[in-house]
């Protein structure tokens, strides 16, 4: 599984003209899900999502996480993350996991992530989204589990 997350100070994603989820201060999540991902993973993602200290502290250091500030949370599903782009000038989605896998993977780390943090917001799976975004730094991290 892996995880673009973007430090931000608003985010919000739209479908059809619609605004399906949005945040202020907090982190963005573009979320990959790869064939070998099972829910043990997902657990591990959470935890790394809500503690990783990406916020400044009073020093100006990188010492506060996501819980410490209590910002938002939004999720959104992204297969491109997991494509592999090693050779060619066409990415490959073999590395991805199927759709249902994803979906499932996906929703549960959600449902997790609403029951462990109170501000959470998402995209809709599989739909064409367009996400808007004031990235704060710019602060960008892959994470990986």
């Amino acid at each position: 599984m892996k995880a673009l997350i973007q430090r931000v100070r608003s985010a919000r994603v739209d479908v059809a003209g619609e605004c399906v989820g949005a945040i202020d201060q907090g982190l963005l999540a573009l979320i990959g899900v790869e064939p070998q991902d099972d829910p043990a993973r997902v657990a591990k993602m959470l935890q790394r999502l809500l503690n990783y200290r990406v916020f400044s502290d009073a020093e100006g250091k990188m010492n506060r996480s996501l819980k410490d500030i209590g910002g938002g949370l939004l999720l959104i599903s992204q297969f491109t993350l997991a494509a592999d782009t090693n050779s060619g000038l066409r990415p490959s989605f073999s590395t991805a996991a199927p759709p249902a896998q994803g979906a499932e993977l996906f929703d549960a780390l959600v449902t997790l992530a609403r029951q462990q943090h109170p501000q959470v917001a998402t995209g809709r799976f599989g739909a064409d989204m367009q996400v808007q975004l004031i990235n704060d730094g710019p602060v960008t991290f892959l994470l990986q589990v």
